[in-house]
């Protein structure tokens, strides 16, 4: 399944939340109350997330943070290849908890 198939997948199963698509940063993006929480980049998904959940992702094989721009990655925001393609629906909805604890 190519990332965009994912992305369209995935926000169907996180609709439930609130989570809709939009654009953000010249690619397409799931959000939450106005929120970027992810997307598809280049054939990689990549995804907002804070303390234990982002040190986990880091982890992973491959795992490094987002930096569409060169010489200045994103801190919370971390890019996930194919391969783990398995665990992105997981770490889209960690992202959405995420926010949902963030706004309260």
């Amino acid at each position: 399944m190519s990332n965009q198939e994912a992305f369209e997948k995935i926000a169907e199963e996180l609709a439930a939340l609130g989570v809709v698509g939009s654009k953000m940063f010249g690619m397409p993006v799931w959000k939450l109350e106005g929120k970027a929480l992810g997307g598809p980049w280049q054939d990689d998904m990549v995804f907002k997330l804070d303390g234990a959940v982002l040190e986990k992702a880091l982890k992973l094989p491959g795992a490094k943070q987002f930096d569409p721009m060169g010489g200045r990655p994103m801190k919370q925001w971390v890019q996930l290849g194919p391969d783990h393609q398995d665990k992105w629906l997981h770490f889209a909805e960690a992202a959405a908890k995420g926010l949902l604890k963030e706004t309260g």
